[in-house]
């Protein structure tokens, strides 16, 4: 029997903001744990949402832990037809007055801020809009208007300016971008510009690690000054640039920060299994499991972009 096949999907993080006096602005951590909880107590009537569309919440537990599935039903005007791969033949699918074909997302609160990763099961699954109509239209934490926004990395190129070092270097330069690097001299620059010489039109990424260790602290100085010397380009030319910076406290101790450089939307990709070896369904409990290791892969990229401590 072949192995059953795992697609690949996005996960999206955003997070959760109140619009008030016309501004996007954060508030307090809400209970989205309770409010799970409320929703498994409710009736379909109580989950249900309609407006250009129909949205339905369900709660699902995962390891003990509750999370969202958000459901778009389908309209009983979309014509949906059903083809039988074996012999080609196909029919058209009734829609019983009864009974509704969902589309569906699965929607993960995370443990700190406001923040929330979906991934979609089909391109027109729930999104983050759809998450968003129907949270403003169940009103979970009163009259407040939600609103659920990307949640973007900060750009922090002024940090270089304060760094004692770095211990390493994230980046990326598209191929439409390559020219920006052509007046510069540093190594992280040269490096990149002559890998597009040589291979013509491509992207390229580079990363660099310097191990732990007093020995190397002129290696992190260096790099350092390699990043400052893209410190004026890699917020327009660089698709991604992150790197670890190293930081001295008055104490002589050393701490270190992960710092972005490009403002970008942050998003994971991942194998989503969708049946057992024995043809069970797991996608639903899949999607959940993975979400949950990209956000703890992320985390400290997240609590940067929504600016939560780790406490």
């Amino acid at each position: 029997m072949a192995a059953p096949k795992m697609k690949e999907r996005t996960i999206a993080f955003f997070e959760v903001v109140e619009l008030k006096a016309g501004e996007h602005r954060r508030i307090e951590p809400m209970k989205w744990v309770d409010f799970l909880a409320s929703l498994s107590a409710r009736d379909l009537a109580r989950r249900t949402v309609e407006t250009d569309a129909t949205y339905v919440g369900n709660t699902i537990t995962y390891e003990e832990e509750d999370h969202l599935l958000l459901h778009r039903a389908k309209d009983v005007g979309e014509w949906l037809s059903v083809l039988n791969w074996g012999t080609g033949e196909w029919r058209e699918l009734e829609m019983k007055a009864a009974e509704g074909y969902l589309e569906s997302s699965v929607v993960c609160f995370l443990p700190y801020g406001n923040l929330v990763a979906i991934m979609r099961g089909s391109t027109s699954a729930p999104s983050h809009k759809s998450l968003e109509t129907w949270l403003r239209g169940l009103k979970p934490f009163g009259e407040r208007l939600l609103v659920v926004r990307p949640l973007l990395s900060m750009s922090e190129i002024e940090r270089l300016q304060t760094a004692e070092g770095a211990s390493r270097v994230e980046i990326r330069i598209g191929r439409s971008k390559a020219g920006a690097l052509a007046m510069k001299t540093g190594r992280l620059a040269t490096f990149l510009h002559r890998a597009g010489e040589a291979y013509g039109d491509i992207d390229v990424t580079m990363i660099i690690s310097i191990p732990r260790g007093n020995t190397r602290h002129e290696d992190r100085q260096e790099l350092l000054a390699d990043l400052q010397d893209l410190a004026d380009v890699m917020p327009d030319a660089a698709e991604k640039a992150r790197a670890t910076l190293v930081f001295a406290e008055d104490s002589g101790a050393e701490h270190r920060q992960l710092t972005e450089f490009v403002e970008h939307h942050i998003t994971a990709k991942r194998r989503v299994r969708a049946v057992t070896d024995d043809g069970e369904a797991i996608r639903i409990s899949s999607a959940v499991s993975v979400i949950l290791d990209a956000a703890a892969e992320h985390e400290d990229e997240l609590r940067l972009a929504a600016n939560v401590t780790n406490t």
